[in-house]
Parts: structure tokens; C-alpha cells; sequence
């Protein structure tokens, strides 16, 4: 299996690392020739304005859009606003996964933190044993509403959703490559070879 990793900003060369260490063949994604031969897709954290920049300059926003509608597609903070189909205020980027997406929902970078999730998504017995995931939040969107046939995976103590999945499409408001914990990375390969 080949997941890419769109390597135009963000933590791209984490999320390769993440991929390797599970046995997915990892590819850089820059231009759209680079989807070709790909089971599914990170979209990873960053900027969301300067993702929707680049993506344009780079002629990835349509190549993107047409592939996630018959490949997994995971947005993990700035990549979960891509995804979205309401961003509040903005046009939607890709607007694929019927959720609507708060930017910079918790403040600005001195707001960031750190807090453990129950995903009971990663609890099935080929994830491994339920755990907490830790969940790193920095200038994290939210999800503020959630469509039809979107199911929430993760909510803070508050009930404020930050995690939720949509048939090949996963979305979460934090960064699971900065954490020693693979799992999400194994239930996106498993939504992937299930679709």
C-alpha cells in the first residue's frame, strides 16, 4: 500500500516517518502526477490560508478534490480545515466531509496544549489494547457541527469535537505525528483497504 503525504507545508516529513514505521510505503506529494498509483492521502497540519495558496500555485486543489472522492483522504489540523465542507466565514478548500470546521478555534500558539482523548475507534483488537491517545493542540481548529453519516470519534472533556471520520475520510483537529502512538495511522490504512 502507498499512502502520500502532501509535502507542500506542515509537519509533512513526520508523517512519512509515521507511515514507514508501519509498513506503508510513504510519498511526497507535490504535484498532481504524484497521486498517481496512491491508496489514500495526509493532508498535513500547517496554515490553511497558505495551504489553499500553495494547493492553487501548484495545481493540486481539483487533482486533490477528484481523488478523495475514490481514496481515503486524513486532514489533520490545517488538513481536517482542507477537507471541510463549511469553514466558518470562508469558501471550502476541498469540501468533501460534511463537517464545519472553526480555525484557530482555542487561540493563538501561546494558547497551545496538550491533553489525553478516548478514542474508542482505536480499542478494536487489531489497534492494540484501549488507551488514551494524547492529543497535541496547536492554534487547533474545531469541529463545530457534524453532517449526516459523520461519525465523532473524539471529543474534548467539554464535548468539543476533534476527531471524526465519513466513509474514506478522516479529520482530526490535532497532531498525531508528534506523538508515540501509531494507531490513528493503522485505523486510516484499515479505512483505506476496507473502502
Amino acid at each position: 500500500m502507498k499512502i502520500g503525504v502532501l509535502a507542500l507545508q506542515g509537519d509533512f516529513s513526520e508523517h512519512v516517518s509515521k507511515l514507514s514505521c508501519i509498513g506503508v510505503s510513504p510519498v511526497e506529494v507535490r504535484l498532481p502526477s504524484d497521486l498517481e498509483g496512491l491508496s489514500g492521502a495526509i493532508l498535513p497540519g500547517g496554515e490553511s490560508t497558505t495551504f489553499r495558496k500553495l494547493a492553487a500555485s501548484y495545481g493540486l486543489i481539483e487533482p486533490l478534490r477528484a481523488f478523495g472522492k475514490n481514496h481515503g483522504l486524513w486532514g489533520t489540523c490545517a488538513g481536517a480545515i482542507a477537507l471541510a465542507k463549511h469553514i466558518g466565514g470562508e469558501d471550502p478548500i476541498l469540501g468533501l466531509m460534511d463537517i464545519t470546521i472553526e480555525r484557530n478555534a482555542f487561540g493563538r500558539q501561546v494558547d497551545s496544549f496538550e491533553t489525553d482523548l478516548d478514542i474508542p475507534a482505536l480499542s478494536s483488537p487489531n489497534l492494540d489494547s484501549h488507551r488514551l491517545f494524547h492529543g497535541v493542540f496547536i492554534r487547533s481548529p474545531m469541529i463545530q457541527k457534524t453532517g449526516p453519516g459523520v461519525e465523532i470519534l473524539a471529543r474534548l472533556s467539554d464535548g468539543t469535537i476533534v476527531a471524526a471520520r465519513q466513509r474514506r475520510w478522516l479529520a482530526t483537529c490535532f497532531h498525531p505525528e508528534l506523538v508515540d502512538d501509531d494507531r490513528l495511522y493503522r485505523l486510516f490504512q484499515n479505512m483505506i483497504a476496507l473502502s
